[in-house]
């Protein structure tokens, strides 16, 4: 595998096009994390209010992905993106120009932001079947380190609400918003071999292949992962070191940096050597910083632990996707879909987690050693599938790619 040859295949104006509608969707799906703080000066809501405020967005998100991979496999990916994203600019203009003040309200806009985290159930089938098998990790860690929007958030969320208040914050999101779905609609193309339309009945049968569960597992804790931290960083700055809010982001956009950044290289990784040993370095690395960090550290160590955690936590998100494609050739779409949600999941029961840790104990020791565990979890589901996964769908005779 050569960059030059990867530059002459596939689409690249979709690839881009995906990534970037990606990458702003994902910005406003996680807007509650890095607003927080502020509504709660504004609104005084109390620590359950403010957990579920950042969680809602998260666990929304995974029940819209479901039936968003079903029209995604079945309709054009370009049209289910472009309505997908024309729904969460209605909500957030209608957010802006109601001046919203009541905690249902913000709970009825986190539910819509939702639907921006089904964002990579559109981008990865799409730029996906544009690509020969022995890219697979390095298109689907571009077109999947759409969590990279969550730095703007973080960085300039905080920022902007300190200087404008956290309404006016909805308002500056549809900006790059709307530039996005006019770039989206004039430069992705749909793929000349789209997937087969089945019946629904089909994708039932999809949730019963055991290995769709073990990938479930494993992105619910690397995709999850960096956005559970996303989510919650600002509020665990916040409240355990007293750093103030803007700071706090600069941080979580430090650690958020590290898990988008490398998520393609994750996936180039996987290509090279394969995603089977690379997830299981990943998720050793993921294992021993989140064991640390669970421990009363000075600030700027539990930062650089946070920073090397997360970004192992994308690394391995990217190196699941090289093997999704593989695996599951004529069901991306749906299956994209269910392993996104998951991701959701894991992020939302892991921000949760992290939330219920602090409310419980007064401390985020807890929330931090179940990274930990699930990491080790992973690790040990690895080591059980790995022999089957490579004499079948991964054997030489059957694909290019390492598996």
């Amino acid at each position: 595998m050569t960059i030059s040859n990867f530059l002459k295949s596939g689409h690249k104006g979709t690839l881009i096009s995906a990534f970037i509608y990606s990458d702003m969707s994902f910005m406003v799906w996680v807007l509650m994390g890095p607003l927080v703080v502020f509504i709660t000066q504004d609104l005084n809501l109390t620590e359950s209010q403010q957990y579920t405020l950042v969680s809602i967005p998260l666990l929304a998100g995974v029940i819209f992905r479901i039936p968003v991979g079903i029209l995604v496999d079945r309709y054009s990916p370009k049209k289910v993106g472009l309505i997908s994203q024309l729904i969460v600019i209605l909500m957030l203009l209608f957010a802006f120009l109601s001046n919203i003040s009541s905690i249902s309200g913000l709970y009825t806009l986190a539910i819509a932001l939702g639907l921006a985290g089904t964002s990579m159930t559109v981008a990865l089938p799409l730029s996906s079947r544009w690509y020969p098998d022995e890219y697979q990790g390095l298109v689907m860690g571009i077109a999947g380190a759409a969590s990279s929007g969550t730095i703007f958030a973080a960085a300039l969320g905080p920022m902007l609400a300190e200087s404008f208040g956290w309404r006016a914050v909805f308002g500056f999101a549809l900006l790059p918003l709307i530039a996005t779905i006019i770039y989206f609609y004039l430069n992705t193309k749909d793929s000349d071999q789209p997937s087969e339309k089945k019946p629904l009945s089909d994708y039932l049968q999809v949730v019963k292949e055991v290995d769709v569960l073990w990938f479930m597992l494993f992105y619910s804790l690397s995709f999850g992962g960096v956005i559970a931290l996303s989510s919650v960083m600002v509020l665990y700055f916040y409240n355990h070191y007293q750093i103030d809010p803007v700071t706090a982001g600069y941080y979580t956009a430090a650690c958020i940096l590290a898990g988008t950044s490398l998520r393609p290289v994750g996936g180039w990784i996987a290509d090279k050597f394969g995603g089977i040993k690379s997830m299981q370095r990943f998720f050793a690395v993921t294992a021993i910083s989140m064991l640390f960090v669970s421990f009363s550290l000075p600030s700027w160590l539990a930062l650089i632990l946070l920073i090397t955690g997360t970004g192992s936590l994308g690394m391995a998100s990217g190196a699941v996707f090289q093997l999704v494609p593989l695996r599951f050739r004529n069901n991306v779409g749906s299956v994209t879909g269910l392993i996104g949600a998951a991701g959701g999941l894991g992020g939302f029961f892991l921000a949760w987690v992290i939330g219920q840790s602090k409310q419980m104990t007064d401390s985020f020791a807890l929330g931090f050693l179940i990274f930990t565990l699930l990491s080790i979890l992973s690790i040990y589901g690895i080591q059980k599938v790995k022999s089957r996964w490579r004499t079948t769908w991964g054997a030489g005779e059957v694909t290019s790619a390492r598996v």
